[in-house]
């Protein structure tokens, strides 16, 4: 049984509702999936242990040894080796800048005290990093076997952004998926997650056939069932964390907590970041004391229309089936907690005392030089790079000026004059450029996207014709278009009309993987046309197959598409010679490789869809009726 997201999100659908009626049930059922992956695994290798000890009890009974036996007893060492080391589980130790007691003693002193309160173990090591995030980390020392290894990650970011009362509530939050009291079992669960998809990485790398073979049938109805029941459960996890932090810190303070790191990583990421970037349009080298600036950032009073809108972005998003975490309003339903935008701005006042500050104590400055110096090393390469390639760019719209002042530009030099004019100058000097570019060409999807998102921005409802207009022109554009009226029309307060659009983004995205799966393979009953492509373009292909010795035939031809047919997509049948001696694993391996290789090289228009032919005699057939199909046959072959 395969799963799509579809069936996926419907399994999902149909567990969260088991899983609220029948909690404890739900919990077995998890709990006998997980222990029936382990079971398969040690019945395979027990079966094997059996008959590797059963070969050599025969051997030494026997009064001679045969090739038979022999060969079985390597086949059997062989497969029991490969088995073991595919099971034999590694997990890597997490990185980040290790923090010891005695230099953060108030830091060791908060997790110590709220594990004790939670039931949840001891922490080995605390490590610190440049992300906005804090977790925790279970490394299972002995694979399969367990001696769990814990460590606290927390990101200096989020430390400095936070006061000490909300990231009390993010570390209650984090030490309560190991919490004795709701989240032992998850957290079990959640290592046995991250235990599969290692065995299965080892099982495909391992390229033993037998043994890929046997765990194969088991896997393709395992894996899928099992994602979906811890997915499931890795979602209630959330939500008990979030009670653990709750019971420590109180409501007010993890709902606050909840909302805080939300808008602050939005104002990281696109206000504070995208300011120390710009500079590298006036400084060649990147800027030193990258973090005291953030923490200064950080500190200050945010502006109120800035984390206003941050904060109606954050509440407006839904959960979805790609992340176990819950969106943002859900989880503050679950705790009884009510946002008002507008009563929200306290949150974000001056911080006297941060999290950092309090929690690092006096080694906060030198963390603060040495994620500083860290960030100016690995930028420094990238940033010298794109300051040379912003002079450049610099250079490029004088001489596009200039030259719009003599002579009317090419559609394509007005486009980059646009877009630079954009970058460099703004919004209110690029409009009269896009206007003058629609005014020649009415239907030019890019121009008329971008002025109308310009204009949408700025309030203008003008701007909703030239996003319609880029639309009818670009497919790829229907989803992003669509959502983007939608805001802009529930800001208007037109729910109604906003809807429409919303609902037409997600009719879109189905269509979309509608044609991704009738792109992704060839069915038997599949219907192709003539590949309509030039003499040329054909000669070009024709002369890139000619440079590989193992194909005997090449076969070229369009598939009949029942979604977006205007986007063609390329079948090209490669029908491949063998030796004899050649294994199929070998035979397969190079298969593959030779795919990859086409793959890499293709130029043609459109996807392409390469596929060896050999073992598809009734495909060959089919494609040798179609006009034109067969563009390359090996010399001296017929």
């Amino acid at each position: 049984m395969t799963f799509n997201q579809e069936r996926f999100d419907k399994l999902i659908q149909k567990l969260e509702a088991f899983a609220n009626k029948q909690p404890h049930l739900y919990k077995l059922h998890v709990a006998f999936l997980a222990t029936l992956g382990y079971a398969y695994i040690f019945f395979v290798l027990a079966v094997t242990l059996a008959l590797l000890v059963g070969i050599i009890f025969g051997i030494l009974n026997a009064q001679s040894i045969s090739n038979l036996s022999l060969t079985g007893l390597l086949f059997f060492l062989t497969l029991a080796f490969v088995l073991v080391r595919s099971l034999w589980v590694s997990f890597p130790p997490p990185t980040g800048l290790p923090l010891q007691p005695k230099d953060v003693p108030n830091l060791y002193s908060l997790t110590n005290e709220i594990s004790s309160k939670l039931q949840a173990p001891r922490f080995h090591h605390i490590l610190l990093t440049n992300d906005f995030n804090a977790a925790v980390v279970q490394r299972p020392r002995l694979g399969l076997l367990g001696w769990q290894q814990n460590y606290l990650i927390v990101g200096l970011p989020l430390m400095l952004a936070l006061p000490p009362e909300h990231f009390r509530a993010v570390l209650a939050h984090e030490l309560g998926h190991l919490s004795g009291n709701h989240s032992r079992f998850s957290g079990w669960i959640y290592r046995q997650r991250e235990t599969w998809y290692r065995i299965v990485t080892g099982l495909r790398q391992s390229g033993h056939e037998i043994l890929s073979l046997v765990f194969q049938l088991f896997l393709i109805w395992y894996i899928p069932f099992f994602n979906a029941y811890s997915f499931v459960l890795a979602r209630m996890n959330e939500y008990e964390a979030d009670r653990c932090a709750v019971d420590l810190t109180g409501e007010q303070n993890t709902a606050k907590a909840l909302i805080n790191t939300k808008v602050k990583a939005r104002f990281l990421e696109r206000y504070f970041w995208s300011s120390i970037y710009k500079q590298v349009e006036t400084e060649i080298e990147p800027p030193k004391m990258t973090y005291m600036d953030m923490r200064q950032a950080l500190s200050q009073r945010l502006n109120q229309e800035i984390t206003n809108a941050y904060l109606i972005e954050a509440l407006t998003e839904k959960t979805n089936n790609t992340d176990t975490h819950p969106c943002l309003t859900d989880r503050l339903k679950a705790l009884g907690y009510i946002p008002d935008v507008q009563q929200e701005a306290a949150i974000f006042s001056r911080i006297e005392i941060s999290a950092a500050q309090e929690l690092l104590g006096d080694k906060l400055e030198k963390l603060i030089e040495y994620f500083s110096q860290d960030w100016r090393e690995k930028i420094a390469t990238f940033w010298r790079q794109e300051y040379a390639e912003f002079q450049k760019c610099i250079a490029k719209l004088k001489d596009l000026n200039h030259k719009s002042q003599k002579q009317q530009l090419t559609q394509e030099e007005a486009i980059k004059q646009a877009l630079l004019t954009l970058e460099f100058e703004g919004e209110d000097s690029v409009i009269p450029l896009l206007k003058e570019i629609i005014h020649r060409d009415a239907y030019l999807a890019s121009a008329n996207y971008l002025l109308g998102k310009i204009l949408l921005k700025k309030q203008d409802a003008t701007g909703i014709k030239y996003i319609e207009r880029a639309i009818e022109q670009d497919s790829n554009i229907v989803i992003g278009g669509c959502q983007m009226i939608c805001y802009f029309l529930k800001n208007q307060g037109k729910n109604n009309e906003a809807k429409s659009y919303q609902e037409r983004a997600d009719n879109h995205s189905k269509l979309i993987l509608k044609a991704q799966q009738e792109r992704s393979n060839l069915k038997r009953d599949d219907k192709f046309d003539p590949h309509n492509i030039s003499d040329i373009e054909v000669d070009k292909l024709r002369q890139q197959l000619s440079h590989y010795p193992q194909i005997i035939t090449a076969y070229l031809v369009q598939k009949n598409l029942q979604y977006f047919p205007e986007k063609p997509l390329y079948v090209l049948a490669v029908k491949r010679g063998f030796s004899f001696w050649e294994n199929s694993r070998i035979y397969e391996a190079d298969s593959s490789k030779l795919v990859n290789s086409l793959l890499e090289e293709n130029e043609l228009l459109g996807n392409v869809f390469i596929f060896i032919l050999n073992s598809n005699l009734n495909m060959e057939k089919k494609l040798k009726r179609i006009p034109n199909s067969m563009i390359y046959q090996k010399k001296g072959k017929k």
